[in-house]
């Protein structure tokens, strides 16, 4: 007597063959990739790693990391590309290259002003030109903003500028009973340093 065994279906990997890969030949409409972007919000300072999730031939998902650890500006968004060509490369260099005079230029560019103070910015600083003295400085929420008070007995009007294209979007300048105070408004979350200066403060955003 003769008695033969198969597989119930002998198109699929038996019981022990489980870790075989196996491919297929269709082929999904899926857009090559060019470039995509991703913005973080305004709390993201430091880059720590970079996770890509991939898909193999046998339909399998396995990813690769990169450990960076590199500070970012939130302001610019994460590029991940493959068609980077030469002349991307070129504005990317000339960029960086301008921004390096202007860093050793530090040029300021005035904001506005009342009669008691001058209100300078370059990138993420502002000087504040100013006789009188600064009795406290603090920062609060919604919006993100820094507020300080200088020492003056003054009948000043309330001065309100908006700043166009800056991280400091608005000044707010009010009197109080013995002091004026300024409110420097933010476009994200910082925080900042402060440092007195014989003409005045710098405040430098973080």
């Amino acid at each position: 007597m003769l008695s033969l065994e198969a597989r119930e279906n002998p198109f699929f990997p038996s019981e022990g063959e489980k870790d075989l890969p196996y491919t297929s030949n269709q082929t999904a409409e899926i857009p090559k990739l060019k470039r995509a972007s991703l913005t973080l919000p305004s709390r993201a300072r430091v880059i720590k790693k970079v996770r890509v999730e991939y898909e193999n031939l046998d339909a399998s998902i396995e990813s690769k990391e990169i450990e960076l650890n590199h500070l970012i500006d939130w302001h610019l968004p994460i590029f991940i590309s493959q068609s980077f060509s030469q002349d991307e490369t070129e504005k990317v260099s000339k960029k960086v290259i301008k921004e390096v005079i202007e860093k050793k230029k530090e040029v300021y560019k005035k904001i506005t002003s009342i009669k008691q103070a001058k209100f300078f910015t370059f990138k993420n600083n502002m000087k504040i030109i100013t006789e009188d003295k600064l009795i406290r400085n603090f920062l609060l929420g919604q919006p993100h903003r820094i507020v300080l008070d200088f020492q003056r007995e003054s009948s000043l009007k309330t001065h309100i500028k908006n700043i166009k294209k800056s991280v400091f979007t608005k000044i707010r300048i009010g009197n109080h009973d013995g002091y004026y105070r300024v409110v420097i408004e933010l476009d994200g979350y910082y925080r900042y340093k402060l440092n007195k200066q014989a003409d005045g403060c710098l405040i430098t955003l973080q």
